[in-house]
């Protein structure tokens, strides 16, 4: 005869991941965060893997894979060689800006996935759900993209002090890469419902290991790229641009990746299990 599953529930610290109840007929209904924030399965997807101009998922995989495009080429010492500082400061900060445009769009696909306020006539453009910890992942990785920001920004600034420089410069570019390995982290966390998992048949678990991957890197070369206050020389400039480029190609396989898993089929209901 049938068991008497009930609700299962996967959970990471305070955060539910999945969610799994049993059905009169027998069969178990899955819920899973990152799937029910993107709508992976739901219904067919709009367009095709690679060309799909209507659907946020893949102005999301298009703008995430333009902004590690140009921080990767920023990061070539040939093409900054041959372009100059400032052409190749520009190169940084446009990607920023591709980053922070992909990511208000997972920001927004947090937001719009989470229940609807009672009496609300419509969603809020801004929200704190602190319970749901793809709110927390996509929060702070926009957060994260404004940091990348002000720090590209700045430093199409000519001449600045070593204190401008350290302060406006490396600062933010720290807070950023921090800001990445939180949300990269709490992504894989969503997708593996424990703090490590092999799922490698998911699309979803190499895109999150391929951004945890690059947060890393993005992190080593922030430090590498620490600025002196007082001589505003950088720690080490090579180790900076390698860790770039590396994070870059990293970021660049996940957005790639997103592509199909926009249209990967739904997931099948499943017989509960049955003892006898």
């Amino acid at each position: 005869m049938a068991s008497d599953l009930g609700d299962r529930e996967g959970h990471v610290g305070p955060f539910v991941t999945f969610v799994e109840r049993e059905r009169p007929d027998g069969h178990v209904a899955r819920w899973e965060s990152r799937r029910h924030r993107k709508h992976l399965g739901a219904a067919p997807a709009a367009g095709s893997t690679w060309w799909a101009p209507r659907a946020r998922g893949w102005w999301i995989a298009i703008l995430f894979a333009g902004g590690s495009v140009l921080f990767g080429l920023g990061s070539v010492t040939a093409y900054a060689d041959a372009v100059g500082p400032r052409w190749d400061s520009l190169t940084f900060f446009v990607g920023s800006l591709f980053f922070t445009s992909a990511g208000f769009l997972t920001y927004r696909e947090a937001v719009d996935a989470a229940p609807p306020v009672p009496g609300a006539s419509r969603r809020r453009f801004f929200v704190v759900q602190p319970r749901r910890i793809d709110w927390w992942a996509s929060a702070v990785q926009l957060l994260g993209t404004l940091f990348f920001n002000v720090s590209c920004g700045w430093a199409l600034q000519a001449n600045l002090t070593a204190q401008a420089a350290h302060q406006h410069v490396w600062r933010p570019d720290a807070f950023g890469s921090i800001c990445f390995l939180v949300a990269s982290t709490l992504a894989w966390f969503e997708v593996c419902h424990a703090w490590v998992a092999w799922r490698p048949r998911l699309w979803a678990w190499w895109i999150t290991l391929a951004n945890l991957t690059g947060s890393a890197a993005f992190g080593v070369s922030a430090v590498a790229a620490y600025i002196s206050p007082v001589t505003g020389d950088v720690k080490n400039a090579d180790l900076s641009a390698r860790g770039t480029l590396a994070g870059a190609v990293c970021f660049l396989v996940g957005a790639l990746l997103l592509l199909p898993e926009r249209t990967e089929p739904g997931q099948a209901e499943k017989p509960a299990a049955s003892a006898s």
